[in-house]
Parts: C-alpha cells; structure tokens; sequence
C-alpha cells in the first residue's frame, strides 16, 4: 500500500463544517439531512458553499448552478458524516498528538511557524480549534482509506507492465521536448480587419512582457487557450509541434518569447520555458509512477464501493429544500469544494 498525505492545502480544510449531533432543540426546517443520529444544517450547507457560490455568480451562473452546488457539497457533508461514524464503531479516531504532529508538518509545508499558521486561519474568521479539528477529521479519513479500502486493492506487476507497453510503446526515441506557454486571441468575426485586430491584441500582450511583465500573468488575463494555468500547454516533443509552432521556436532559449504568429485559428505567442533532450521513459523509470497511478484509481473504486454499503446500512434522509433530491455521485475521495 502507498501511503496518502495529509498535508492538504489550507483552503481544504477550510472548506467543510462539521454535521453536529442530533438535538431536539434544532428547528427541523434549518435541517439539510440526518445522518444515522448526526444532522447536518441548512446553514452549514450555505456557509460551505459561500466561496464557490461566489465564483459561479461572478461567472455569471444561474439559481440552477448555485442548486447543484448546494446539493453537491451536501452529499459530501453526508459522507462526511458517515465516515464519522465509521471512525468511531472502528476506534480510529486521531489523537492529540497526531493532530499536533499534522499541524506542524502544514505549517512546515506553507513555510510558517504554526504560531504564523493560527493567525493566518485566524484572519480567514475560523477559530484555531475548529480548523484542528477539521486536520482531525482528514486524518481519521486517511485512517479509513488504509485499514478499510486500501487493504481491498490488488495490483500485480503484470498489469502495470501492460499499461505501460499500451501508453509508451510508441513514444519518439531522439530530438528534443520544449516546454510551452501560449497566449492565444482568436478573431472576432469575419475578414482581414478581425484577423488584424487579433493579433494587433497579441502584440500589444507580447510588448507587455518583453516590457518585464510575467508571461504567465499577462497569458491570465489575454490568452484564450488555458488562462486558468497561465497558457501552459506543457512538454511536447519536437514531433508533436504543429508547423507554425515549430518554426516559432526554432532557436528561442529557455526565456525567449516569439514574435506574433499567424495560424488559422487565431495569432499567437508562444515562451519557451524550457527545452531538453527527450529522453525516452524507459519501464524502470515509468513502473513507481505508474503503479501510483493505478493504485489510486483502484483506491477510487473501491472507495465507492466501501461509501454506497455504509449509506445502504445507515439511515440517510434529506431534508426541507433537500428532501426531493437523489444521491449524486459524490463518492471521489471527499475532493476539494
């Protein structure tokens, strides 16, 4: 078994709120869903899901996405609480010590002093005890996906030989790999004026850096291919660089950014951020990094497996605005809200 991290960034742990135990007190309208003897609040639904409730309105979404948004970070509260509980039939709650020990290790990972880290989750408004306990819970997650799932998964050597004879059977032997950021516009309408005006944008992009701005900040905020990543397109070898690319290219050094290019989709700039002799990935080289691959897709499945039999043996009922919703597919490993 490989081990998981628990190291996870600070916006995780900063994303989920606990279901509280079940009160008679609690008014059944502000109720999202019981979980076995937890509910989980309309409020700490809508506070989870303020940060991306956000960014889709800002994006311009509708009442349609902000519902799927609700529902979804309410299924994975649920699987939340059923890992709870899972925890404590099994005994395998964090101790203090361990949680100390994790806190150090994220403090160490964002190079902080824990005193550093407290304030900074402090000025996010999250008391420092209600963060701890949220690095508790990931713990005991990790403790479950090893004593209960990962022991479930099987995966000889074989197999992974086959994947890799499938994926780098045909890899180029020879030449060199670049690795690339694009900003890319595309013309606006039809005619030699929408072509001109694209890449009179690309220049004016183009000057922008040669004038010490950062590539990837100026192809955030101008390139329409992969902004989210700063125009990164990643290593491609010599053979896979489309004609035009390859010309540009073509005697840049690590650094360099090209004139503006003309291609029939649209003008571009291409930096060159790094080039190398391509090496082939020999099986000795390719097998660790494949096994991780296969492993925690295997881990996946049957995580999903393991969630769906302890929801089928706990009673689940949504409530309020909830109550007519089906179960969404949100057994992933509990990923990022």
């Amino acid at each position: 078994m490989r081990p998981n991290s628990v190291l996870l960034p600070l916006v995780l742990l900063l994303a989920l709120a606990p279901a509280r135990p079940a009160a008679a007190a609690e008014v059944v309208d502000g109720i999202a869903a019981q979980v076995g003897n937890e509910i989980v609040l309309v409020s700490d639904v809508l506070q989870a899901a303020g940060p991306a409730e956000q960014r889709i309105r800002a994006e311009g979404g509708g009442d349609g996405d902000i519902e799927i948004l609700h529902l979804e970070i309410l299924e994975r509260m649920i699987e939340r609480a059923l890992i709870r509980q899972v925890v404590k039939r099994a005994e395998l709650g964090a101790s203090e010590p361990e949680v100390d020990k994790t806190v150090g290790d994220i403090a160490r990972e964002n190079q902080l002093t824990v005193a550093e880290l407290r304030s900074t989750v402090e000025a996010q408004g999250m008391p420092f005890s209600v963060y701890r306990e949220r690095i508790r819970s990931e713990i005991e997650h990790r403790k479950v996906m090893s004593s209960m799932v990962a022991s479930k998964v099987r995966l000889d050597e074989d197999e992974v030989r086959r994947v890799y004879d499938e994926e780098f059977s045909d890899q180029p032997v020879g030449g060199e790999e670049f690795y690339l950021r694009q900003i890319l516009v595309t013309a606006t309408g039809e005619g030699p004026g929408a072509r001109k005006a694209a890449c009179k944008k690309a220049g004016a992009a183009r000057a922008r850096i040669l004038g010490g701005e950062n590539f990837k900040q100026v192809a955030s905020q101008v390139s329409e291919v992969n902004p989210e990543v700063g125009g990164a397109i990643g290593w491609l070898h010599e053979s896979q660089l489309a004609a035009w690319m390859k010309q540009a290219v073509e005697g840049l050094e690590p650094g360099d950014v090209s004139k503006v290019v003309e291609a029939p989709f649209g003008c571009n700039v291409i930096e060159v951020v790094e080039r190398r002799p391509n090496e082939v990935i020999t099986w000795e080289r390719a097998k660790d990094p494949l096994f991780e691959q296969l492993f925690e897709r295997r881990m996946g499945q049957e995580y999903k497996e393991f969630i769906d039999e302890i929801r089928e043996q706990t009673y689940i009922e949504r409530k309020g605005l909830f109550a007519g919703s089906s179960t969404l597919d949100a057994s992933s490993g509990l990923g990022d809200l």
